[in-house]
């Protein structure tokens, strides 16, 4: 979920960032015969938080900030009610006005998906995203809306919107007053005979993709479009392994961030068994007391083990499958910062 597409690196704003090393970690709790938890997975998310606010990406020597990575850790503190002040301080981040431009886009540039996803992190945190860093995000949605009811980048480098795009819009929008019928409609036909959703929009055939498909139940479930949702879920059934995790299509082993998403839309469309599968999978790849330091809370990207360059997103993606709250009713209000338990002991 982090990237909502693949935009080659003269289609990205920069932004000059300066960056220091990670911020101390948070002390993890755990003991040597039981697995670290959710609120453990995000304590090591929180710890590799550039200046403590914010993520980055590397593309080709050039670092850049990644807000969508960062705001996949916000939703990641929300579903496990912790590391609140983290998220302030990223939310914070967020709304500086070079930081907001250069993701959901300037001057004629604007993205649909990234100005939904940014709109539904303002509503995890509780704020109003018609008034979020001087930016009415609703308002700008709406003018992303397609006569076809499809949300569509306006950009001179193409339109790199996708069933996320849509989705994600189509959840920030139930949380604030509505999604429009033509968004929800123009979703409800993209369904595949199997049930299934595909990634990308008016393709010649229809190829149900397992993380659009995810997604898609949690926007059709935020609508009241049951019968939609369930489809896809009994889909999701068929291509759920017996380890418990999916793949990601054209992958060849289950994976942190796909079986994250299923588990939650499992959650939300009353699978629990399902979702159980996944979450067991989810908590088979994150690193317990026997794990370096370093690493544990984190969870790998597949069973093939811990990878720093894929842990950041597996671990607050694979989160959301963990602590199983619904993208449609997740928040961050209530208990938010846990406090420090003793590190794991031999």
């Amino acid at each position: 979920m982090t990237h909502l597409r693949a935009r080659a690196s003269v289609f990205l704003i920069t932004l000059t960032v300066g960056c220091t090393a990670a911020v101390a970690a948070p002390a993890l709790s755990a003991s040597a015969a039981a697995p670290a938890s959710a609120q453990e997975a995000s304590a090591w998310l929180a710890s590799q938080l550039v200046q403590g606010n914010h993520f980055v990406s590397v593309y080709e020597g050039v670092t850049s900030p990644d807000q969508g990575e960062t705001i996949d850790a916000i939703l990641a503190f929300a579903a496990t009610k912790s590391e609140n002040s983290y998220a302030s301080r990223a939310t914070t981040w967020l709304e500086q006005p070079a930081v907001l431009a250069g993701y959901i886009g300037a001057g004629t540039e604007s993205y649909a998906g990234e100005t939904a996803k940014l709109a539904l992190a303002a509503e995890v945190r509780g704020l109003n995203p018609a008034r979020f860093g001087k930016v009415n995000l609703i308002a700008r949605l709406g003018k992303l809306l397609a006569k076809s009811g499809r949300y569509s980048d306006h950009s001179k480098y193409g339109d790199y919107s996708n069933a996320f795009s849509q989705a994600l819009a189509i959840i920030a929008l139930s949380r604030h007053g509505g999604a429009p019928a033509s968004a929800v409609k123009f979703l409800l036909a993209s369904e595949c005979k199997n049930g299934g959703y595909p990634l990308d929009f008016g393709q010649k055939s229809c190829a149900s993709d397992t993380d659009a498909t995810a997604l898609d139940v949690q926007a059709l479930l935020a609508v009241g479009q049951r019968a939609a949702a369930w489809r896809g879920l009994r889909w999701l059934a068929t291509v759920q392994k017996s380890s418990g995790g999916l793949d990601a299509v054209g992958a060849s082993a289950p994976n942190a961030n796909t079986s994250g998403l299923a588990g939650q839309a499992f959650e939300a469309g009353g699978w629990p068994l399902r979702a159980e599968r996944a979450r067991k999978f989810l908590v088979s790849l994150q690193a317990g007391c026997s794990a370096p330091s370093a690493e544990r809370g984190a969870l790998a990207y597949s069973s093939s083990g811990f990878a720093k360059s894929t842990a950041v997103d597996a671990t607050a993606q694979g989160i959301l499958g963990i602590a199983d709250i619904s993208l449609a009713k997740l928040s961050s209000a209530g208990p938010g910062d846990v406090v420090p338990l003793p590190a794991c002991q031999a």
